[in-house]
């Protein structure tokens, strides 16, 4: 499975962003997708993940409310539309598949590269 993140850039803050994510290679609905983010000094974080054909999603307390996660599996792709943007939400956003469990632990089977989101305050 190969992910490619984009969408990625520079945005104020209370902005909005849409981050997308193409899986190819063996993917089906059955993996579960997620994003996750590393801010400079900080180690990576959960920030949402979805399951099927977006029956279940789960979010991180710190963006839930202003992000949310959904997939087309006709594209084969994910994507995590951000509003309300805030400086601490700036970091490279990677994109992750794998089981459910997988993924909401941090542990998916497969990363993408990042993209970085940058939102000015």
């Amino acid at each position: 499975v190969q992910l490619q993140a984009s969408g990625g850039g520079l945005v104020q803050a209370g902005g909005s962003l849409r981050l997308s994510c193409a899986a190819s290679g063996r993917t089906d609905s059955s993996y579960s997708m997620g994003w996750f983010r590393q801010a400079p000094g900080k180690e990576r974080e959960f920030v949402a993940a979805v399951f099927g054909s977006n029956e279940v999603t789960r979010y991180a307390d710190s963006v839930r409310g202003r992000f949310t996660i959904f997939r087309d599996n006709v594209k084969n792709t994910v994507y995590l539309q951000m509003n309300s943007l805030k400086a601490d939400d700036t970091a490279v956003y990677y994109c992750a598949a794998g089981a459910w469990s997988q993924v909401v632990s941090g542990t998916p089977s497969y990363w993408g590269q990042g993209t970085l989101v940058t939102v000015s305050s």
